[in-house]
């Protein structure tokens, strides 16, 4: 006789391997769209300010609002994700995300594009912490490094898209309004995306045993000063190197055409290279980080780099590949260094809190510095007229940068010192 609910204490399987790797997919693509309508407005700058009249502060604006509500959803994000769930979490920020792209395509009125990129803002950080969450959850235990590489390596074609849209959608640019409009479609992924994946995770918790979603950036302010200062090394490290590189993003196509005379769709080429060397690079360099150790000192390096990029670009006739390839191993090397350093300096059951202020601080650098750059523009006249208008926000970007390698020296220095946590010398082959 068979015993009562016998069927509850059977050990179901695990998904296979083909339909883990194509949830993995599903659920990226939301990324790539997250991507693409975060990036869509660096291609139209130029177009903004000659066919609506837009300043560069509004400019600036535009994209600073995006990181303003992103300082307190981290703490509401991950709260909701918790409550509601990992595949309903995807869906509700997957909205957001695609109704703030919409709303900013609907009008040219300053106004109305700010609300769009406030409610895209609100969506698209949380729909990031989610989709993390989702990765956690069906690959936790098995190949969750390289999952978290190729999902970062979907995400990050969708930057590559949205800036050489000029080239793959040279039409659309005759009028500011239309790459806006193609950039609602690519969002419907992040809708598209999470239903497919309701659908896909239904379908399996019938049949197999799924894991538990991975700890959600989570703040908790009471413990914001108990961090060591190798930590907080981090997070400065963070904000200035993110600072000097997302916002140069928003102005740099404008840059390129004004300052060097480069078509739109070559100003799009160059800039895109950013993002596919962090498709490329990151997970390489993230092995080598695991094969050497070195941590802090391959971050200062990578600070050392983007110093003289700014300035080459802004007083030289240097071939800008150059600046940008060097900008690009930077953007590949740190990022691959300065988030896994965290679980090394951070306590495991406070890295949710440690990662929460770590993005805080760096959406508050973001905006902050757009704003500062848009402003800088303004106040320099910078134009195809003025070229050399750029050159005080490039100066800018260059104390950023040297701030970076400040920081990045001081935590080599902390970490080679009586009080380090590893980041030099932890190995695979140390650590077992």
């Amino acid at each position: 006789m068979t015993a009562p609910n016998s069927d509850h204490a059977l050990v179901r399987p695990r998904p296979p391997a083909w339909y883990r790797w194509t949830v993995l997919v599903v659920i990226s693509l939301a990324m790539f769209g997250n991507y693409y309508v975060y990036d869509a407005i660096s291609p139209i700058a130029d177009l903004l300010k000659s066919q609506l009249d837009f300043s560069d502060t509004n400019i600036g604006w535009l994209q600073a609002i995006y990181s303003m509500p992103n300082i307190f959803m981290v703490a509401i994000g991950g709260i909701i994700i918790d409550r509601v769930g990992v595949k309903k979490g995807v869906m509700l920020f997957g909205v957001l995300c695609l109704l703030g792209s919409a709303i900013t395509a609907a009008s040219g009125v300053l106004t109305y594009m700010a609300i769009g990129r406030l409610v895209f803002g609100l969506g698209a950080e949380s729909l990031i912490v989610a989709v993390t969450c989702a990765v956690a959850k069906w690959f936790k235990g098995k190949e969750l490094g390289l999952a978290f590489g190729i999902n970062l390596t979907i995400a990050r074609l969708g930057t590559v898209a949205a800036l050489n849209s000029p080239t793959w959608a040279r039409p659309a640019y005759e009028n500011w309004q239309w790459p806006l409009l193609i950039s609602v479609a690519i969002g419907a992924l992040c809708v598209v995306g999470p239903l497919v994946y309701w659908f896909m995770e239904d379908s399996a918790s019938r049949r197999y045993e799924l894991g538990m979603a991975g700890a959600t950036d989570k703040m908790v302010f009471s413990d914001l000063f108990q961090f060591n200062k190798s930590f907080f090394l981090v997070v400065l490290m963070c904000v200035t190197f993110y600072s000097a590189i997302f916002p140069f993003i928003t102005f740099g196509i404008k840059f390129f055409m004004e300052v060097h005379e480069v078509t739109r769709e070559r100003g799009g080429f160059l800039l895109g290279m950013l993002p596919l060397a962090t498709a490329i690079f990151t997970p390489i360099f993230g092995y080598v980080a695991d094969l050497f150790g070195k941590r802090a000192s391959f971050m200062m390096l990578g600070a050392v780099l983007l110093v003289p990029v700014y300035l080459a670009m802004a007083y030289t006739n240097v071939p800008l590949i150059i600046p940008m390839a060097m900008m690009g191993i930077a953007f590949s090397l740190i990022p691959a260094m300065m988030w896994p350093s965290v679980a090394y300096i951070v306590e495991e059951q406070r890295l949710g809190t440690a990662y929460g202020v770590m993005t805080m601080i760096q959406n508050i650098g973001m905006g902050g510095m757009n704003l500062a750059i848009g402003w800088a523009n303004d106040f320099s006249g910078a134009s195809a007229d003025n070229p050399m208008g750029h050159a005080l926000g490039m100066w800018m970007f260059t104390g950023l940068a040297l701030l970076a390698v400040l920081f990045a020296w001081l935590l080599r220095r902390h970490e080679n010192g009586p009080d380090a946590h590893g980041l030099e010398t932890i190995t695979v082959r140390s650590s077992g």
